[in-house]
């Protein structure tokens, strides 16, 4: 956990991801590790696929080449490492993201069917899946708004907690104020009931960022609770923000969801970086097999008991890593 982790894209390397992750690093007196990825020929012939991936090779070299060229540039003191892998560039940076602090990329502006389902897709099948926070700059960040600020979306949520403790110490870091949002959206017939609810939903944000004023005292953090879709909301917050952090899963949707749906929404509409921030390995593992659990008890005709502890179902492990010295493109399989 001692180094940023950066993928590189050779067909368009985004110059701001970059130096959101060279900047990081400096931040945090970390290492910076540049990845690229280079993934297998398919629907190729034999004689084309050496070719093409000869020339793929060529052009990852040349990517990295200049990346590193430029973050030393930026920052001639950081420690830099550079890597060329064989892979599905998304499996790749999953596998790697586990010993990282950070996975930091950029954005291709696909459309929501090719970001999910492409091969080429990188952003919401890394988001969904690594370790440890990632990092999609799709936006640059609003560094010339002062007071600099960081906003982190709140929902009371053990997803958004972890949000939270991350927020709290990037703006410890970056000596920036920190606005912790909470989205609510009231029932459209309970007019009734409306200051109730909001009255209710401050207690539960000042509860959920308890106790982080007295353990960053430079950290002025302000709460907020506003009324409508936490999309349109939190995407008008990243407007003047440095970057915008948020928890990998929510309250919305099913508890063995990958990814929820506010952040599929905000990795399309945020004006700013957007740091999704996953929850403990335990905690998570706990979460999915919950859900799964709860799967398969509605497709039996009676009650299954619960499974004694550490008997539940496992995930399947996960692949290797293709490096560049291993015999073929095959390395590295897609995500199943």
């Amino acid at each position: 956990m001692n180094e940023i982790l950066l993928g590189i894209d050779p067909r368009e390397q985004s110059i701001p991801a970059l130096v959101w992750a060279a900047d990081e690093a400096e931040r945090r007196g970390l290492a910076l590790r540049l990845v690229v990825a280079v993934p297998p020929a398919h629907d190729r012939l034999r004689y084309d696929a050496l070719g093409h991936q000869s020339a793929l090779r060529l052009r990852a070299e040349s990517a990295i080449a200049n990346a590193e060229d430029l973050v030393r540039e930026l920052h001639g003191g950081l420690r830099i490492a550079t890597e060329r892998v064989n892979g599905v560039p998304a499996t790749v940076l999953r596998d790697l993201a586990a010993h990282a602090a950070l996975v930091v990329v950029g954005s291709r502006r696909l459309g929501r069917a090719a970001e999910v389902f492409s091969e080429s897709s990188v952003v919401v099948p890394l988001t969904a899946h690594a370790a440890c926070p990632v990092v999609v700059v799709r936006e640059p960040e609003h560094s010339a708004v002062h007071p600099p600020t960081l906003v982190v979306g709140v929902d009371g949520s053990a997803s958004s907690q972890a949000a939270v403790a991350f927020a709290v110490e990037e703006a410890s870091l970056r000596e920036a104020r920190l606005r912790a949002v909470w989205v609510w959206a009231p029932p459209v017939l309970a007019h009734d009931d409306v200051d109730e609810g909001l009255a209710e939903h401050r207690r539960l944000l000042a509860e959920s960022v308890a106790g982080w004023a007295q353990r960053y005292p430079d950290v002025a953090i302000s709460r907020e609770v506003l009324r409508g879709h936490p999309v349109e909301q939190l995407a008008l917050a990243s407007q003047e923000s440095l970057a915008l952090i948020v928890g990998r899963r929510g309250r919305g949707g099913y508890s063995g969801m990958r990814l929820g749906s506010t952040v599929h929404g905000l990795l399309h509409r945020a004006m700013c970086p957007v740091i999704t921030v996953p929850l403990p390995l335990r905690e998570e593992r706990a979460g999915d097999l919950e859900w799964a659990e709860r799967s398969r008890s509605r497709t039996t005709d009676r009650p299954r008991p619960a499974d004694p502890l550490g008997t539940g179902a496992r995930r399947p492990s996960r692949g290797t890593v293709g490096r560049e010295d291993d015999p073929g493109p095959s390395a590295g399989s897609p995500e199943r």
